[in-house]
């Protein structure tokens, strides 16, 4: 069935249903440092969904740490949530960013909040987790079409979830029937990832690799 046989299914007044995909659980592991991560994630027409773990060990100057997160974002990331939580053998830490319409960030640490703009950011980057780098290019869509962008992103720090203003770029490599090669990251040395047909991360070199 078409979107326009859907539309014509549609009661009066009603809008059309996003399109619905059956979730999917993609696992990343990484090997310097050892990492392994895992997410449920459901995509749809309007909206993203993504909830997952990450462990990561120890290494000369970090210490072993495990991570659960949950995300939401609407098409274009105007808005959205993310709920961050880790702990180490000392401490555990949480921290909550919402995105509102109009631009404006909620940045929540349990006991204390701020609110700000970070320049007009939309995509947050959390270190070390591969499931953040599906938003922004799905967005920008250089998965699909060649494009380059240097945009501002919000980047959360782990496992002490501290927050930064960053420029990351993002740049179309390569395309295939299969995905596509993108540059991502700092301006001066990107990674070349390479992302499936719908911008999920296959392999991050350096990061992780879909297992």
């Amino acid at each position: 069935m078409t979107s326009s046989d859907a539309a014509q299914r549609t009661a009066p007044g009603v809008p059309p249903r996003a399109a619905q995909r059956t979730p999917t659980v993609i696992t990343w592991q990484g090997g310097s440092p050892a990492t392994l991560e895992s997410t449920r994630l459901l995509v749809t027409d309007s909206r993203l969904r993504a909830s997952g773990r990450l462990i990561a060990a120890a290494t000369a100057d970090r210490e072993a740490y495990s991570a659960s997160f949950e995300a939401a974002v609407d098409k274009g990331e105007a808005s959205g949530r993310l709920l961050l939580r880790t702990t180490t053998a000392d401490e555990e830490r949480q921290i909550s960013l919402s995105r509102t319409e109009d631009g404006v960030w909620l940045v929540d640490h349990g006991t204390a909040s701020e609110r700000g703009d970070f320049s007009g950011a939309v995509a947050v980057d959390v270190a070390g987790a591969v499931t953040f780098t599906t938003l922004p290019i799905r967005r920008l869509g250089v998965h699909r079409e060649a494009g380059e962008f240097e945009i501002p992103v919000v980047r959360v720090s782990m496992p002490d979830l501290s927050v930064s203003l960053v420029t990351q770029v993002f740049r179309t490599v390569s395309l295939d029937e299969g995905g596509a090669v993108v540059a991502i990251g700092d301006p001066g040395s990107p990674a070349e990832v390479r992302v499936d047909a719908d911008g999920i991360v296959v392999d991050f070199p350096g990061t992780a690799r879909r297992v």
